[in-house]
């Protein structure tokens, strides 16, 4: 399930480090390419409202199975597009599909006993966080070597053979829905009318995913052009900053089930504040941006591991629509974060595209003080 949740993930990211050598080949510019890149993200909260709840009607093993392999597809037709509008078209079904992730957080969250429940989700989203990584570093690496076209027929070859092994290994889970599909999908926006745990996630989840994507789409861009000019293999390097991301996930469930979610939040916010202000003085010296990246992953992976923990505990027999309404929200903020981050570059700076960042992170910090007070609070 880790496995497959990081693959899926890797697909929004792995042209990102190309950004540049995809402007050329399209005879675009660098902003015009990242806002069709930012259809990734945009795809993906579509793919969040509309197919993680069937992993709560149907069987998730077929369901994820089929995801994965209409992924592979699509990824092997943005290998093929001739300009950006047929870039971004394809970018967004592969975000859609890539929303497999969340499928398998669900089905996690729903396999667990509520005192492991943080635990085991931290494991699930670890390969989250190594394919938002892995699939810059890996993406721009294969761009370089083979060209980025090629890259995204390897990517697209290795979805197919996780589709299948999919198929094979994922425990038969019976459905667990109560209502329809459709009575499902109405009924999503009414549940935070109902639920104020599910607002409070949701809000300052949004928030830091904003900084989030801003940062990480913003870096990018600042790194391809003058005075840096670095390779999409050298900007996917950076990314070997967010193993530490990797790692936090998992000891944040362990804290989580321990000590309560606002506890990691707050921590974990504070980090990733602190290390997106200082992002914007030290971009001239690599290995201080390699450790300000490693806090700020840290921090944010952390808090995500806690806040999605308490999603899935409002109601654990059936969970991916608690999960799918809060990653909409939750994508609607990388969304503006990836398109505000790659075009904020040249608008602002790269100074201001971090202020910008640790002032998301502050704002989420000041909704979890203000509105979650009780550290036990679920």
């Amino acid at each position: 399930m880790t496995m497959a949740a990081a693959l899926g993930t890797a697909a929004i990211y792995v042209l990102q480090p190309a950004i540049g050598d995809v402007a050329t080949a399209l005879g675009s510019s660098t902003s015009v390419v990242g806002i069709a890149l930012a259809c990734g993200p945009a795809g993906y909260l579509l793919g969040l409202g509309l197919l993680v709840p069937l992993v709560d009607r149907f069987p998730p093993r077929y369901v994820l199975a089929t995801q994965l392999t209409v992924l592979s597809i699509s990824i092997a037709a943005t290998a093929a597009v001739p300009n950006t509008w047929l870039l971004g078209l394809c970018v967004l079904l592969s975000g859609m599909c890539s929303a497999v992730g969340a499928g398998l957080s669900s089905v996690a969250g729903r396999l667990t006993s509520p005192a492991r429940r943080a635990t085991v989700l931290g494991i699930v989203t670890a390969g989250i966080s190594a394919g938002i990584l892995v699939g810059r570093m890996v993406g721009g690496w294969l761009a370089d070597a083979a060209g980025w076209r090629e890259m995204l027929v390897i990517f697209a070859a290795v979805c197919l053979v996780i589709a299948g092994l999919a198929l094979k290994a994922l425990p038969e889970v019976r459905a667990n829905g109560q209502n329809g599909y459709l009575a499902t999908l109405r009924s999503m926006p009414r549940l935070f009318a109902r639920f104020a745990p599910l607002r409070l996630a949701a809000a300052r989840g949004t928030a830091w995913f904003f900084a989030f994507c801003a940062i990480w789409g913003g870096l990018a861009v600042a790194l391809s052009e003058p005075p840096y000019s670095y390779s999409a293999e050298r900007i996917g390097l950076y990314a070997l900053a967010g193993l530490s991301g990797i790692m936090a996930t998992r000891v944040a469930g362990l804290l989580t089930d321990r000590h309560g979610h606002r506890v990691v939040i707050l921590a974990g916010l504070s980090f990733a504040g602190v290390a997106a202000a200082a992002l914007g003085f030290v971009l001239d010296s690599p290995g201080l941006v390699v450790a300000c990246l490693a806090a700020f992953d840290a921090g944010l992976f952390s808090a995500q591991v806690a806040n999605q923990s308490t999603v899935l505990a409002i109601e654990p027999e059936a969970p991916a629509r608690f999960n799918s309404a809060y990653m909409v929200v939750y994508f609607v903020g990388g969304s503006l974060g990836t398109a505000f981050g790659t075009a904020a570059v040249a608008w602002i700076g790269w100074l201001g595209t971090t202020t910008v960042a640790a002032l998301a992170i502050a704002l989420a910090a000041a909704i979890t003080c203000a509105r979650d007070p009780r550290p036990s609070a679920v």
